[in-house]
């Protein structure tokens, strides 16, 4: 059988675009690779950052309510180095605290977006 599956892009549904491409892009470092906009207003992006995708979209009412839209997922990133990732991101004014080894030897860094959704940046470590 072949690899027929080649990526899963999460898709975010957002109450403020705005607030959150400052989040993702100013903050954590995305740029965006696609964007629609209708009438002239940012509607969905997608946004890319060392191999990694993820989708903003604006809510709207078809969308219901934002309570709890986020609740049980969490977001997990491999990355080279959590704690390199902590330095960075309080440099570019997260908000955020240290990273914390797992009792599963992980090392990992926890941060919530402006719409709630936990994000975990995490790297390998010897317990």
């Amino acid at each position: 059988m072949s690899n027929l599956l080649k990526e899963l892009t999460p898709l975010l549904i957002v109450a403020a675009m705005s607030r959150s491409l400052a989040f993702y892009r100013d903050q954590l470092g995305f740029r965006i690779t696609q964007d629609w906009s209708p009438d002239g207003r940012l509607a969905w992006c997608r946004l890319e950052r060392d191999g990694v995708a993820l989708m903003l979209q604006q809510a709207c009412d078809e969308d219901g309510p934002a309570a709890g839209r986020g609740w049980g997922v969490m977001f997990y990133f491999s990355c080279a180095d959590a704690s390199a990732e902590y330095e960075r991101l309080q440099a570019s004014g997260v908000n955020v605290a240290p990273p914390e080894v797992a009792f599963y030897g992980m090392n990992q860094l926890v941060v919530t977006d402006p719409d709630g959704y936990e994000l975990c940046f995490q790297n390998p470590v010897a317990v």
